[in-house]
């Protein structure tokens, strides 16, 4: 158990920044707020959907899945508002201020990790063993892919992977 909450921890560390990458695609493109909010929830909804059919979620399983579908959205709302936020005062704040605002990112992504290693506790607990085992590769698959994109972008724009 404690292997899958660290596994789901850095998973939603590292991933769940990935979910919402389109709504700031489309918001830097001009677009609206409520665009880039709707390619967001898009997004979201399309990797619930994904991770219900990966797990195997069965119907008596169902309610715990809705808590954690739940907390999926309104994490990846928190984390919008967040980085929304850190947007909103880079374009001239002080480097002191910047930090700031990335370590509120930062601090967010943590909270969020907590409400859904909760969420997902219970249902975790109510799976089968075939279930652990799938849920146990998804998200170490997550992990890996999560940590390949960043390293990526990361090479792409010059930087390391940890720089703010």
């Amino acid at each position: 158990m404690k292997r899958l909450l660290a596994t789901l921890g850095s998973v939603l560390l590292i991933g769940a920044p990935l979910a919402i990458l389109p709504a700031y695609s489309a918001d830097t493109n001009g677009d609206s707020s409520a665009t880039a909010d709707a390619a967001r929830d898009r997004s979201v909804e399309a990797h619930i959907k994904e991770l219900h059919k990966e797990l195997g979620i069965t119907p008596a399983q169902e309610t715990q899945w809705n808590r954690v579908a739940q907390t999926m959205r309104e994490n990846a709302q928190r984390l919008d508002k967040a980085i929304d936020q850190r947007k909103e005062s880079m374009e001239h704040a002080p480097a002191v201020d910047d930090l700031n605002a990335y370590a509120q990112v930062a601090e967010t992504h943590a909270e969020n990790v907590k409400r859904m290693a909760d969420a997902f506790s219970s249902l975790y607990s109510s799976m089968s063993d075939e279930q652990k085992r799938e849920a146990d590769q998804v998200f170490n698959r997550r992990a890996h892919e999560a940590r390949s994109a960043r390293n990526a972008r990361a090479d792409e724009a010059g930087t390391t992977a940890a720089h703010p």
